[in-house]
């Protein structure tokens, strides 16, 4: 089986419908088979695999310019907006390719000297199917015995390797390099910033309402306030709206800023945003002190 990441495409042309299949794809395949039998390719026979897949879904192949159906506009501002040019891309390594991917900006890029130490993967062969060969496509690692998988192991192998980077992620950005790599994203508002009018803009931090995989998606934690939201993201819209036209650039940048849907809560986990504040304890911004005070004709409106 050889992998191309060569092509068009970004994650938010990937429809619905097939992140759904490939979802239920991989539920099914976990029902079938114990996790102590998921490791079903030797470690010797591992294949060359160069493609990855979304949470529920199978990824793009690898950025280029692909044509875009939408108005002129949307054509402008996306390629002011894209994630590398596909020159840039060819010579990247897996996990700078999946980090750069649309909709996937939350992922910070995790050393490959930490994936390769076992000690760091502690128990997750368990858990993830496919173990093996989904640890070859994350590291670039060269095989040759891929040309047997279907189309179905395939996709079971790209959902694999997004699986297993996500629950790799979640422990590194909890060790010193990861939360300086967390850091930069952080300052960069590559979170976002807390929707709360009187947060005036604070920035926010990924965090899980669980550690348990597939249970929720991920949400943005604001240090101010101290409440979750639902993140926002300006390349979501084309999963809702494909080919549409804008009247203007406002309305696109409206277009797109749409909610994260897909990306898994586990992969960022309940503990990074609090422990991240007690290590860089200079971020943590005072609690807001004005409060949305709720009138009707002037009036404060009595609260029994």
């Amino acid at each position: 089986m050889h992998w191309n990441r060569g092509g068009s495409g970004s994650k938010v042309e990937i429809g619905a419908a097939d992140r759904k299949r490939f979802g239920d794809s991989l539920d099914n395949h976990l029902e079938k088979s114990p996790p102590t039998a998921l490791r079903v390719m030797d470690l010797k026979e591992k294949d060359r695999l160069s493609v990855p897949s979304t949470s529920s879904g199978k990824q793009p192949e690898h950025p280029s310019l692909s044509n875009n159906k939408c108005s002129d506009e949307e054509s402008e501002t996306d390629s002011e907006e894209s994630d590398v040019s596909g020159s840039d891309m060819e010579d990247s390594s897996w996990i700078s390719w999946f980090c750069n991917l649309r909709g996937n900006e939350f992922f910070c890029e995790v050393d490959d000297d930490y994936i390769q130490d076992d000690f760091n993967l502690c128990e997750l062969s368990n858990q993830v199917p496919y173990y093996d060969y989904a640890l070859d496509l994350i590291l670039d690692v060269e095989s040759s015995h891929g040309d047997t998988f279907t189309e179905e192991e395939n996709e079971m192998v790209e959902s694999a390797a997004e699986m297993l980077y996500g629950m790799i992620h979640v422990r590194y950005i909890l060790t010193s390099k990861g939360m300086a790599a967390m850091l930069e994203k952080f300052k960069n508002y590559d979170f976002g910033r807390c929707p709360r009018v009187y947060c005036s803009g604070q920035p926010c931090l990924p965090v899980g309402q669980s550690d348990i995989p597939r249970s929720s998606t991920v949400k943005v934690y604001c240090p101010k306030c101290e409440d979750i939201y639902y993140p926002r993201s300006k390349y979501q819209g084309s999963i809702l709206f494909p080919s549409c036209k804008f009247h203007n650039k406002w309305s696109l940048h409206l277009f797109k800023s749409l909610t994260l849907l897909d990306i898994d809560g586990a992969y960022f986990g309940t503990t990074f945003p609090h422990l991240f504040l007690m290590t860089y304890g200079h971020l943590k911004p005072q609690k807001p002190s004005q409060k949305y005070i709720p009138r009707v004709f002037g009036y404060k409106i009595h609260r029994p």
